[in-house]
């Protein structure tokens, strides 16, 4: 293999395991807040990422993209959700659904100030500077990727549970019956390119205002 490419995936393997751990178990935290104890009883509220790994989605995927240099992202063992455990369980789960993707966001932050601990604090000479700096790097934008992709709306995406909890009934319904479909229809807006367009320009706003404030 590539010694570029085993560098590469030893700088991006444990920003994308977390990315897609802390994503997961946001689910189920903010599930049990609202009344659902399925995750819990499951073992799925842990940060362990064991617990979450999914061999196709956590680990094949994001390699294989990373090996390409194409668009790199991923995703673990969805957290199950009772829906008729929920207090309000039609708006609950718009909010179990956003967890996701905030979770998302408060790890882009969390991984941006590494990046500044790095730039301001410590001495550029020393042996982990620039792995800790890299690795910063993917962590912010693995976890941006992450965060805008899962607020597309098309269940099971995070974005389509949301827009199906808060459309009336019917139209909640048709919406929800695309779900069998979403893997083929994903598959097909990535490989036509058709997916980086759509989310492309927002990833990339995103990312250039979070290094910004490093940068300024």
């Amino acid at each position: 293999m590539n010694p570029n490419i085993i560098q590469e995936i030893s700088i991006w393997a444990l920003p994308v395991l977390f990315a897609i751990t802390v994503h997961e178990a946001a689910h189920g935290w903010a599930a049990l807040k609202f009344g659902d104890r399925t995750a819990q009883m499951l073992g799925r509220l842990s940060l362990n990422p064991i617990k979450h790994i999914d061999p196709i989605g956590t680990i094949l995927v994001p390699m294989v993209l990373l090996t390409l240099g194409g668009f790199v992202f991923g995703w673990a063992k969805p957290v199950p959700v009772t829906t008729k455990n929920l207090h309000n369980p039609k708006s609950d789960m718009a909010w179990v659904a956003l967890a996701g993707p905030l979770a998302n966001i408060a790890m882009a932050l969390f991984w941006l100030l590494i990046i500044k601990i790095v730039v301001d604090v410590t001495d550029a000479s020393l042996w982990f500077a620039e792995p800790l700096y890299l690795m910063g790097i993917a962590g912010v934008t693995i976890n941006v990727v992450l965060a805008v992709f899962n607020l597309l709306p098309i269940p099971p995406l995070d974005g389509g549970r949301i827009l199906t909890a808060v459309l009336p009934g019917k139209l909640s319904w048709q919406l929800s019956r695309i779900e069998p479909y979403s893997l083929f229809i994903l598959i097909l807006l990535l490989v036509s390119g058709v997916l980086v367009k759509l989310i492309g320009p927002t990833i990339d706003a995103v990312l250039s205002y979070l290094f910004g404030l490093v940068r300024g």
